[in-house]
């Protein structure tokens, strides 16, 4: 969960809603909607109790095309626009001035991150699993240590945007719906669990434990380090800024302190780049595989990479880079994977009715009630101020639709 919105979300939030406790206020109330949702996803796991995520509850529950349709928006949402994300924000950070090197264009760094860990992993060269956990576990013990030596400035000498106004803007709720939209992104690892509920033990009740207290300890988190982000900078160093944790440092410590977190970050957003170029190209050839994709992505075997699968996803990431900035691609996918989240949750409704359920009506009623609610309404809001990413997203669904009936009008015509 803790990736590229935590850094960059806050000083986008900030240059909309104009306040700092309205910035604050929305990832606490985006960290309890995501709670209703981890509760939501807690009960389906205990009923499905297989791997697979949104796509194997809703083809289970509804029906294979809306187990279909979360697969394709996985393809460009979950992996091509999170890989385009995470190489813009990793470009963010590192490039601190915010000058392109040699004059290149913006999104020259971002698109080379992308290729080169397109080549590496395309030659049969995977990051160890290992390297990646201590890469994961480096970034969380940084962070931690920042956080500590913020509150130790804070108490002496202070820090310098705490005495600092806002400019007091009226509150409008469509810019807020906005916001909570980007920060769900930050929240949308809260379901990761049910990917691998069928390699757990005992899923039934290890997966729910760790969608529930995993999403109340990240919120947390969230909440704690964006006290940071906000209130030690000047509210005008970070207003529309996507490096705010960097500015945070450069605030409290100089700019050697602010030179370790940026690097930190950035090293943290890359092995991002490179764990999505790896796992999201596994997921189309396996697919390929089943027929639901052309056979080329499928590649020569489950022990070699599948290399055209790898180009393919680098493809669409650069392209992604090249036509949107990173507030547009902010939207774009928390729009969308909060859309299917919402679809999945609604499902437990589905089940009850089948299975003439009664009880556990908070957790298996009132949550699935609030998180899709919640959604829908702050989708909908969203929508009208980001006219760009509602209309991508009504063209990944409906683009998903017509590949799944040609799919199925293919398979009809087949000979048996």
């Amino acid at each position: 969960m803790i990736g590229a919105g935590l850094f960059t979300t806050s000083g986008l939030a900030l240059a909309d809603l104009g306040s700092r406790p309205l910035v604050l206020l929305a990832w606490v109330v985006g960290g309890a909607i995501a709670w209703t949702g981890a509760q939501s996803y807690a009960r389906l796991a205990r009923r499905i109790r297989e791997s697979g995520g949104e796509y194997v509850f809703l083809s289970r529950t509804f029906h294979p095309a809306l187990g279909f349709l979360a697969g394709w928006v996985s393809l460009f949402a979950g992996f091509t626009g999170a890989i385009a994300f995470a190489a813009q924000a990793f470009e963010a950070y590192a490039l601190s001035s915010g000058t392109q090197p040699l004059g290149l264009p913006g999104g020259t760094l971002a698109i080379g991150s992308i290729l080169v860990f397109t080549g590496l992993h395309a030659g049969a060269v995977r990051t160890g699993l290992h390297v990646q956990n201590a890469v994961v576990l480096l970034k969380l013990g940084l962070l931690a240590a920042f956080f500590v030596y913020a509150v130790g400035r804070g108490a002496d000498p202070g820090w310098p945007g705490m005495g600092v106004a806002d400019e007091g803007r009226a509150f409008a709720l469509t810019s807020f719906a906005g916001s909570l939209v980007w920060i769900s992104l930050s929240y949308s690892g809260f379901n990761a669990a049910v990917y691998v509920a069928g390699e757990v033990r005992t899923p039934e009740r290890t997966v729910p434990r760790a969608l529930v207290l995993g999403t109340l300890g990240v919120s947390l988190v969230y909440v704690a380090l964006n006290t940071v982000f906000l209130y030690a900078p000047l509210p005008e160093a970070i207003l529309g800024q996507q490096d705010v944790a960097a500015r945070a440092a450069d605030a409290l410590g100089g700019p050697r302190i602010g030179a370790l977190v940026r690097a930190s970050i950035a090293l943290a957003l890359l092995s991002s780049v490179s764990s999505m170029i790896v796992a999201g190209p596994r997921v189309y050839a396996q697919m390929a595989r089943d027929g639901l994709f052309p056979a080329f992505l499928a590649g020569r075997g489950e022990e070699a990479p599948p290399r055209s699968s790898i180009l393919l996803q680098s493809a669409l990431a650069c392209l992604v880079v090249v036509l949107s900035d990173l507030e547009e691609l902010l939207s774009y996918l928390g729009l969308t994977l909060s859309l299917c989240a919402a679809a999945t949750a609604a499902s437990l409704f589905w089940i009850r009715r089948r299975e003439k359920a009664r009880g556990a009506l908070f957790v298996e009623v009132v949550c699935p009630a609030i998180y899709v609610l919640s959604t829908l309404v702050l989708a909908g809001l969203a929508s009208l101020l980001h006219t760009r990413s509602f209309l991508a997203t009504l063209f990944t669904l409906a683009s998903g639709g017509a590949v799944y009936a040609l799919q199925r009008r293919r398979r009809r015509a087949a000979p048996s």
